[in-house]
């Protein structure tokens, strides 16, 4: 039970660790929304989603998806144009401090955001189906319950620890400047994965 608590420890945090795009858009909430508790919308909808894709990868949707190429190519391609606006909106996003306070999402908002950055991203889609999805395949059971739901829990505290670091930063930084040259530069690296998974596509295409 140890070693698959690892497994599917190890793998979950390496996947969700590097700075995508869901990840810099739950750190930004984490920074803009006072108090602490209003985190709580994003949060709980990029863990939902996270649930959901996690709980499907390993029910057997990763092998439908990967015995359908057209369908990992729609997810491509859609997914690219997707990054793309993304770091674009990112781009021209600021943040104005009025009276030194700063104006965040609505709830609504929010949910709908973390939604687009948690469904509509190749990279997390692909990791999951691709990368979790396969790894449950030895396991059966109670094992294969105990893997998904190590990878879940993954899923949350991290989320919930990157709202609270983003909360801390913004106490120090209540004009929102730090947040705007955030922005310039989650832009630029939503766009580098956007030109990276491109290149990654082509180059398999070929």
């Amino acid at each position: 039970m140890v070693g698959i608590v690892m497994h599917a420890f190890l793998l979950a945090l390496g996947l969700i660790l590097p700075l995508g795009v869901q990840n810099i858009f739950i750190f930004q909430q984490g920074i803009v929304q006072r108090p602490l508790w209003r985190t709580l919308p994003v949060v709980i909808t990029a863990g939902i989603c996270d649930t959901l894709l996690i709980s499907l990868a390993v029910g057997g949707v990763s092998l439908v998806v990967l015995g359908l190429p057209w369908i990992k190519h729609v997810l491509m391609i859609g997914g690219i144009v997707f990054l793309l606006y993304m770091g674009y909106i990112t781009w021209k996003s600021s943040i104005r401090s009025e009276q030194g306070s700063i104006q965040p999402l609505s709830i609504r908002k929010q949910i709908v955001f973390a939604l687009s950055v948690s469904l509509l991203n190749p990279h997390a889609l692909l990791d999951t189906i691709g990368v979790i999805g396969i790894s449950s395949l030895p396991y059966e059971g109670v094992d294969k319950f105990i893997f998904t739901f190590t990878c879940i829990i993954v899923s949350w505290v991290w989320f919930a620890c990157l709202a609270v670091s983003g909360h801390w930063v913004g106490r120090f930084d209540s004009s929102g400047r730090w947040l705007n040259v955030l922005n310039k530069c989650s832009a630029l690296m939503i766009w580098g994965i956007a030109l990276f998974l491109l290149y990654r596509y082509l180059y398999e295409a070929v």
